[in-house]
């Protein structure tokens, strides 16, 4: 069987490392928030290229903080409207629903899968005051132009960047420093992935950073001076002593997703099968390789009969799940559409030159 991503595999090269800093770590006698969170911070906004960037104990109280911040700030408030994207995991919604703002859902563009650009104005009413994007599958939106129309209808612009370690922009910034804050997750799977949950925020607003820095540690100033009602959602000392040593790595493992994507666009050849768009293969961080087929099911069955592992990049849409049952009864047909039809290809950075033409040979006899 060709693994859909081998988690130890991946981790197992980092072993003599990982057992160093561990060891370092014991003996440091500081196991929260001390010298490993404060040097990931460090080295991660240095990469995204931001001023700031704060430790968080997963991807969703990244983006909840955001939006907590904000509140706390005084620029948001209980009820205000979000647009967010119909097509994405339901974390980015979940975020703005347990922070008691409003989503409101926007179609993807089909052949991008991210936020439909074209539709976002006509779902702005006196009540949004933000966007939330969200770079799917490691593909930045299109930002030059969410930017504009956030700036021209004065609105907050949030980065779900949990799918986007090292993507860039056109013009060259990261994913992560393309608008006023941007949440990532270093959930295991992620293109940099840590040992168990982890997350972070990354912006330059100085004020929202000082503001999500407290709230991320029960609100806290100082030892017992609490300035918000705050959460536990710290980063843990262990989680960002592992992100560093894997830090290094990620362009060159991205590097290898890209190779790995670019043999699958040129030598992929099914009618059945519709291959990914992609603006600019250099740009795209591929965290997934995400194929469309009218017969999904019976082609992740037909892989599977023939040893390789896929899953799909979301089975069921958010307003059909049954948390948002008020919206089950709401039509979206374009993202109802990708959630039928999409499947995600292997693309580890350690798949085997061999492993991948064997994918590849066995889709192109797909029928």
């Amino acid at each position: 069987m060709i693994p859909f991503l081998d988690l130890h595999k991946i981790n197992e090269q980092y072993q003599e490392d990982f057992k160093n800093q561990f060891t370092s770590f014991l003996k440091s006698g500081n196991y929260i928030l001390a010298n490993e969170v404060d040097s990931f911070e460090q080295e991660y906004a240095n990469y995204c290229g931001t001023k700031y960037c704060i430790g968080t104990s997963n991807g969703l109280a990244a983006l909840q903080l955001i939006f907590e911040a904000y509140k706390a700030l005084g620029i948001l408030q209980e009820g205000d409207e979000i647009v967010v994207p119909a097509n994405t995991y339901i974390a980015s919604v979940l975020a703005i629903s347990n922070a008691h703002l409003k989503p409101v859902l926007v179609e993807p563009d089909l052949n991008t899968y991210n936020i439909d650009i074209t539709k976002i104005e006509q779902a702005i009413t006196p009540k949004t005051k933000a966007v939330l994007g969200v770079h799917l599958y490691g593909q930045l939106y299109d930002v030059a132009q969410l930017e504009k129309i956030c700036k021209s209808n004065n609105l907050l612009l949030i980065e779900d960047a949990a799918q986007a370690h090292g993507a860039l922009n056109l013009d060259g910034r990261k994913a992560g420093n393309v608008s006023d804050a941007a949440a990532f997750s270093f959930y295991p799977t992620k293109n940099l992935g840590a040992l168990g949950d982890a997350g972070a925020v990354t912006t330059n607003n100085k004020e929202l950073a000082d503001v999500i820095f407290k709230l991320r540690n029960y609100g806290r100033a100082s030892s017992y001076q609490n300035d918000f009602k705050g959460y536990n959602n710290r980063l843990d000392e262990l989680q960002a002593a592992f992100l560093r040593i894997k830090l290094k790595h990620l362009d060159g493992d991205n590097h290898k997703r890209k190779v790995i994507a670019q043999y699958y666009l040129d030598n992929i050849n099914s009618t059945q099968i519709l291959l990914p768009f992609c603006n600019d293969l250099r740009k795209h961080a591929f965290h997934l390789f995400v194929v469309r087929c009218k017969k999904r099911n019976e082609l992740k069955e037909y892989l599977f009969k023939k040893g390789i592992e896929t899953l799909i990049h979301y089975p069921l849409p958010i307003h059909k799940q049954l948390a948002y049952k008020e919206w089950n009864h709401i039509s979206f047909p374009i993202t109802e559409q990708i959630h039928d039809e999409v499947l995600s290809l292997p693309i580890s950075p350690l798949l085997m030159a061999k492993e991948i033409k064997i994918i590849v040979d066995v889709l192109c006899k797909f029928r």
